[in-house]
C-alpha cells in the first residue's frame, strides 16, 4: 500500500516530496504547505497523517479503529491513519483528497488558481 500511497500523493497537481523534519516523515506538500505525513517503523511504512475538517475528522475516527487523532499534530485538524490493512485504499485516496482539497482551498486565489489551472 505504501508505494500506491507515494505515488498517488506525488501525482496531486503541483505536489512535491520532503523530509523537513529528518529522514522520517515523507511529508507531501502543496505550495510549501502540508497536506500529508508517511510515517516509517522498522523499514515499513506505518502512519499516515492527513489535514482533515474537525466535524468529519471526529466521525472519521468514530467509525474507524485506524483513525486517531494526528500525532504530534494539531487534533482538531488532522488525523493519522494506521496503516494496518483495516482500511481500503480507496478510503485512504479519499482521505488523502480530502486533505489536499483542504490545503489548496486556503491558498491565496493567484496561488491556487496558478497551480490548479484554472482563472
Amino acid at each position: 500500500m505504501k508505494d500506491s500511497i507515494i505515488k498517488y500523493c506525488v501525482e496531486k497537481k503541483g505536489a512535491t516530496e520532503d523530509y523537513p523534519f529528518g529522514p522520517d516523515p515523507l511529508v507531501f506538500k502543496i505550495a510549501g504547505k502540508m497536506f500529508a505525513l508517511l510515517s516509517e517503523e522498522k523499514g515499513d511504512y506505518s502512519s499516515l497523517t492527513l489535514k482533515c475538517d474537525p466535524v468529519i475528522a471526529e466521525s472519521l475516527r468514530e467509525q474507524h479503529e485506524a483513525v486517531l487523532p494526528g500525532y504530534h499534530m494539531n487534533k482538531e485538524h488532522w488525523n493519522t491513519i494506521l496503516m494496518n490493512g483495516s482500511l481500503p485504499v480507496s478510503d485512504v485516496f479519499d482521505m488523502i483528497d480530502h486533505s489536499y482539497d483542504m490545503v489548496v482551498k486556503n491558498l491565496p486565489k493567484r496561488l491556487r488558481e496558478s497551480i490548479l489551472g484554472t482563472n
